[in-house]
């Protein structure tokens, strides 16, 4: 059970902190919500008490967890996540922000970042990435305490050195085999 003023994350929407525990009426039934107010936004959330464990609601990662999601940011693209198809590639993005696990949120930014840098993205993977990286933002911006727009363009920062690297990973394995190639003639 969480008290007024805890800082809880809420798969597919967030972080928040929870503002106030009120009782309900819905449909006849008298029930306990916490109130959850997002940071980023500043949308509200009514969640059952009784459906906490359902949903997945959980604490705030602590600062050396959220400091893990730079580690995430950083390394370079998954060539399996990358070269799936559209459809495996989405619903392998959607389970991973389901999880409301803060890293796997990191790699679905990361990983759609990259590919938007690279060929573009389609309107849902659009969406799912500011989806992923709103959920990203709102959870750092809590566990680290600081403002949204730094940690934005430290993000940003971040997928671009990530993305830079994999780039002159790439150029030099294509080297790699070039040289091969002349090599066996």
């Amino acid at each position: 059970m969480f008290n007024i003023g805890d800082k809880v994350v809420y798969p597919m929407h967030g972080a928040g902190t929870i503002e106030s525990i009120e009782e309900r009426e819905m449909l006849g039934n008298s029930e306990d919500y916490y109130i959850i107010k997002m940071p980023t936004g500043g949308m509200k959330l009514m969640v059952p008490t009784s459906k906490v464990s359902n949903i997945g609601i959980r604490e705030v990662s602590e600062k050396s967890e959220a400091d893990k999601v730079f580690g995430v940011l950083e390394k370079p693209k998954s060539p399996y996540v990358h070269d799936a198809n559209w459809s495996k590639r989405y619903n392998m993005n959607v389970d991973k922000i389901k999880s409301g696990d803060i890293l796997e949120v990191a790699e679905v930014v990361r990983e759609l970042s990259h590919r938007h840098m690279e060929r573009g993205l389609s309107i849902g993977e659009k969406k799912m990435l500011a989806t992923a990286k709103n959920i990203l933002i709102s959870e750092m911006v809590l566990s680290e305490e600081v403002n949204e727009e730094a940690l934005d363009l430290k993000i940003e920062a971040a997928i671009k050195e990530s993305y830079d690297a994999s780039v002159v990973s790439d150029t030099n394995s294509n080297d790699e085999m070039v040289i091969t190639k002349i090599n066996l003639n």
